[in-house]
Formats: C-alpha cells, sequence, structure tokens
C-alpha cells in the first residue's frame, strides 16, 4: 500500500501576482493537482497578462479567478471572503514586491489583496524579483515584517541565477519543485518555526571509496531522506548545513540550504570535524562505506588481477566510526543522531547499535522491505530515544518521516536548555 499523500484531498489556494516568474505557476498547478490536491487559482491583473488564465483552469479543473470577478451583483457574499475561507492552504507564487508591501501594510486594494489578509489558511510566500529591488532596504525591511506573522512560511529568491532581465544574482524564485515540498511541509507540520535560530548539520547519500581509476565502492543511497531531513529543519526556521555525497534528487531541493560535498568517508570525517563545533543538533543519515582500500590503485588491473588483489585482507581497513567519533568530541549540549539501515531482525540489531554508539537517538529502518529504505520515496522503522520504549513509526513519505524525526530533536534540543 502506498505511504499517505499529505496533499491529497488539500483544498489549495495559489494567488499568482505581477512577476515573470507567473510563468512557472502551470507547472505548479500540474504537480499538485496530480497528488490528489484540489486547486483554484486566482490571479493579479498583471499576472494575467504574463500568465493565462485559460492554461491554468484548464490545469486546475477550476474557473481561474480575475481581478473583474470581484464584485457581481449576482453573489450574496463578497468574493474575496468566499476565496479567503476556502482553502486549507495558500500559495502566493510569485510574490512581487508590490504584493509584498500591500500584505505588510495592510493595503487590500485588489481582489487578491484583500482574499490574502481574509484567509487564517497558512500561507506559503515564494518571492521573485529584479536583484536590484530584493537588495534594496524597503524590500528587505518587508520582508523581515512579513516574517513575523505566525502563519506565513517564506521562501526567499534563489541566492544565484539568470533573471529575466538578463541580470546574474539573487531574486530568480525558487523552482516549482521545491514551491511544491514546501506546500507539502505546511500541510504537515503548519509554518511552525520552532528551529528558528538552531544550527543543524545533516549528512546524506553515500561515500564512495576508490578501488582504481575506473571503479569505487558504494552503496545504493539516493541521499533523499538525508535531504529532506534538511530541508524540512531549514522550513521549521534551522540555520542547515548539508553534507553530502553522490545525490539521486531533485537538485532544487538543494535551494536554500549551506551544501558541501564529499566522495569519500575520510573527505566526510574532515567536514564533520570543521562542522561539529558549531551545531546544535547532528544528523547523521548519510550512508558511509564500512571498508576502504588501505591504498587505492593507480591503474586499472584486468578483471582477474582486480579480483585477486581485492580478495587480500591486508590491502583493507576499516572506515573510522565517524558517528562515534562525534559522540567523542560533542561539545555539551549537542544533540547527535544515528541512522541504522538494517536487514533481518533491524530492531534487535539497532538497539544494540545504539547502545554501542552511545548518541541520543537512532532511526533503523528495514533495507529489505518493499517500499521502503534506499531510493524509495517511503520509508518506515523505529525511533531509539534514551529511556524510552522503541517507537514504531509505520510507511510514511520520506518527508512526513523527517518532520517526525525533527520533533525528537527539537524536544531533546528544548530539554538541554531546559536542564543544562
Amino acid at each position: 500500500m502506498a505511504a499517505a499523500d499529505a496533499l491529497r484531498g488539500q483544498r489549495i489556494l495559489v494567488a499568482v501576482s505581477g512577476s515573470i516568474a507567473a510563468v512557472k505557476v502551470p507547472a505548479l498547478v500540474s504537480a499538485l493537482v496530480k497528488r490528489g490536491a484540489e486547486v483554484r487559482c486566482l490571479l493579479s491583473p498583471s499576472a494575467a497578462k504574463l500568465v493565462s488564465p485559460v492554461a491554468l483552469a484548464s490545469l486546475s479543473r477550476q474557473p481561474c479567478v480575475l481581478e473583474q470577478d470581484q464584485w457581481d451583483h449576482r453573489s450574496p457574499r463578497p468574493l474575496h471572503i468566499d476565496l479567503a475561507e476556502w482553502p486549507d492552504l495558500v500559495l502566493l507564487t510569485p510574490l512581487s514586491a508590490t504584493t509584498l508591501a500591500r500584505l505588510v501594510h495592510g493595503l487590500s486594494d485588489t481582489l487578491l489583496a484583500a482574499t490574502v489578509m481574509a484567509s487564517r489558511a497558512p500561507l506559503l510566500l515564494a518571492a521573485a524579483m529584479n536583484t536590484d529591488m530584493w537588495e534594496s532596504e524597503p524590500v528587505q525591511r518587508n520582508w523581515r515584517q512579513v516574517q513575523l506573522d505566525r502563519l506565513t512560511l517564506s521562501l526567499p529568491p534563489a541566492r544565484d541565477g539568470l533573471l529575466a532581465c538578463d541580470r546574474r544574482g539573487s531574486g530568480r524564485m525558487v523552482e516549482p519543485e521545491l514551491i511544491e515540498l514546501a506546500a507539502e511541509s505546511l500541510a504537515l507540520h503548519g509554518p511552525s518555526r520552532d528551529l528558528s535560530g538552531r544550527r543543524v548539520l545533516v549528512t546524506a547519500g553515500p561515500s564512495r571509496e576508490s578501488l582504481d581509476p575506473a571503479r569505487h565502492l558504494s552503496n545504493s543511497s539516493s541521499g533523499l531522506m538525508g535531504v529532506l531531513l534538511a530541508q524540512a529543519a531549514r522550513l521549521r526556521g534551522a540555520e542547515v548545513t548539508l553534507l553530502h555525497g553522490p545525490l539521486a534528487v531533485l537538485e532544487p531541493w538543494l535551494e536554500g540550504v549551506c551544501c558541501k560535498s564529499f566522495t569519500t568517508s575520510a573527505e566526510l570525517e574532515t567536514l564533520l570535524q570543521q562542522g561539529q563545533p558549531e551545531a546544535e543538533a547532528v544528523l547523521m543519515a548519510a550512508a558511509v562505506a564500512d571498508q576502504r582500500l588501505r591504498e587505492p590503485l593507480q591503474d586499472k588491473l584486468p578483471k582477474q588481477q582486480l579480483q585477486q588483489w581485492l580478495l587480500q585482507p591486508s590491502h583493507w581497513e576499516p572506515v573510522p566510526d565517524l558517528l562515534m567519533q562525534l559522540v567523542q568530541r560533542r561539545p555539551p549540549g549537542q544533540i547527535l543522531f544515528g541512522f541504522a539501515a538494517q536487514s533481518g531482525d533491524v530492531l534487535a540489531e539497532a538497539e544494540a547499535k545504539f547502545v554501542r554508539k552511545g548518541c541520543d537517538l537512532m532511526f533503523a529502518n528495514p533495507i529489505d522491505q518493499p517500499q521502503a529504505g534506499f531510493g524509495s520515496a517511503a520509508n518506515e522503522g523505529w525511533l531509539l530515544q534514551k529511556g524510552k520504549a522503541p517507537e514504531r513509526i509505520d510507511s510514511c513519505r520520506k518527508l512526513a518521516l523527517a518532520h517526525r524525526l525533527l520533533d525528537a530533536v527539537v524536544c531533546q534540543l528544548d530539554q538541554a536548555v531546559s536542564f543544562p
């Protein structure tokens, strides 16, 4: 059975303001509808000149609402109130500088602004504008102010990119794939920023240990779980650094996170030594090799010679236990979260590993079950915490799991603050 999708059945109002980034909205609407959401679109007058209302109506299977629809003598209630009360989520994407100013200063002189201000649904903002406009003090002041709204989750523009005005810099709206992910996060966890100000370090993906110039030792990890942990923490307000090996995930899901890549376990070891002192929580979701060659071959050997070489135990060495290294040198109050990908008797193996490693939390998941483990969109397993019985987590999408695990991290961080 497929894991439940948090967006299925959600009523989502997509409000589109006047930015050229509006041309990306049809892809977002189509993706939301395919996941089972009920979508309605509301366009500002400028947005209606940039993206086809007919296209959005076709993709959403709902009439597209325009400014001129606001006042109708045949309607017993104001349209902006009907629209405001309908959705479970509101996505204001793209958010222009003008619409941002309207929200901050409470100006409801358009159908879009009046609807958004009258709605009590969680609001996702995805800003888009010219680099100089985005970096101007009035816009930055408004951006800081709008983030104080407890119902709002804000996505700033990408740090760098080619804009429609041929400038390269900040201001480009994040890609629809990330907005879709943020909408799912909003449906799962709401706009709460319970990790605001926290510094979180996450590892993701496999290591690759070189055998020779053409071959390496690795595993099937896609890095999806770690990447979603990083994004979920970022959406909850954390300052996130992601250390990742070779990934098989959507590139837009890395936006907004400080990414540092590694290939080998030795490179990851160095990055952890550099990053651990500043982190309040470290989540070790990377799938690191257990063994590596003492000295990788400089030349590509023929198959038969390579086999003979690899079968000699003296050529191999164990990879240092990076999680245990973190435990040994961690500063006071730091939360360490380990992961155990197991087969067979998963819980028993994980409980023994949890005691041996000495970390605060561990998630153990079966890699020999369908719809779980490496490369799957869903996962299941057990959450282990000191002083508590193992908590069974049934199969769910990995973003939902990421939030469940971060709930435990938040609880541990709060206890660390309360009981120094």
